[in-house]
């Protein structure tokens, strides 16, 4: 194991730290500033943030023998040796961390879920503390049934295809008893006007049987 020892993290050369998502003020001391290098306890360290692929916020590592007595730490705990870490859990599902951590290599395990970290350490294998809430996975909302617009609607186009037919038929009616009445001039056309008619009634009635036919296809596909 390879341990250096800094006064002061500022101390520590740039050649010196190979651990590029941390610095040598998060590995610290938090109340003296004194830090201790422990080289396998980083690599895991750098190990794990690789391997999740998001940052890793550390609360507290390397702890100097004054400040761990001050902060209530265990009297050999591995804070004081460089191999302990305290990471907040805001942006990590705990247990996806957890796994992520024993499969790097740590191999002690503190659970605070009160406070929201976990620590881990370099070992020996233990576990302590009651594990964070299982998170809720959210599902997707279910899509609404697909409608057709108004616009768009075969029972629309098909009822106003029949209505438009039924006008026009009318129509022809009228402007054929009109013609019959008033224009005996051009009475050749009338039977021409008669068949129109057939024509917009043929027309109207293709109209009714496509919103007969929509109407029963949306009903059986449940979008009515």
């Amino acid at each position: 194991m390879t341990n250096t020892f800094y006064a002061h993290w500022r101390d520590v050369p740039d050649a010196a730290w190979r651990w590029p998502n941390f610095s040598p003020a998060e590995i610290a001391c938090r109340g003296t500033g004194k830090l201790l290098v422990n080289e396998p306890a980083l690599d895991r360290l750098q190990a794990l943030r690789d391997r999740l692929g998001k940052p890793l916020i550390v609360r507290s590592a390397y702890r100097s023998t004054e400040h761990n007595k001050a902060v209530g730490g265990a009297k050999h705990s591995k804070h004081l040796e460089g191999a302990a870490f305290d990471i907040a859990m805001e942006n990590h599902d705990p247990a996806v961390f957890e796994a992520a951590a024993r499969a790097v290599g740590f191999l002690g395990f503190g659970f605070y879920p009160r406070s929201g970290f976990i620590h881990v350490d370099l070992g020996p294998a233990r576990q302590w503390g009651e594990r964070f809430p299982v998170q809720a996975t959210a599902f997707a909302a279910e899509a609404p049934p697909v409608r057709e617009s108004l616009a768009e609607s075969r029972t629309m186009k098909g009822g106003g295809a029949a209505g438009v037919a039924t006008l026009g038929a009318a129509g022809v009616e009228v402007a054929q008893d009109v013609l019959a009445e008033t224009q005996s001039a051009i009475l050749p056309l009338v039977p021409y006007l008669d068949a129109l008619r057939w024509v917009f009634i043929a027309v109207a009635l293709g109209g009714i049987a496509v919103t007969i036919y929509a109407r029963l296809d949306d009903w059986r596909q449940g979008l009515r």
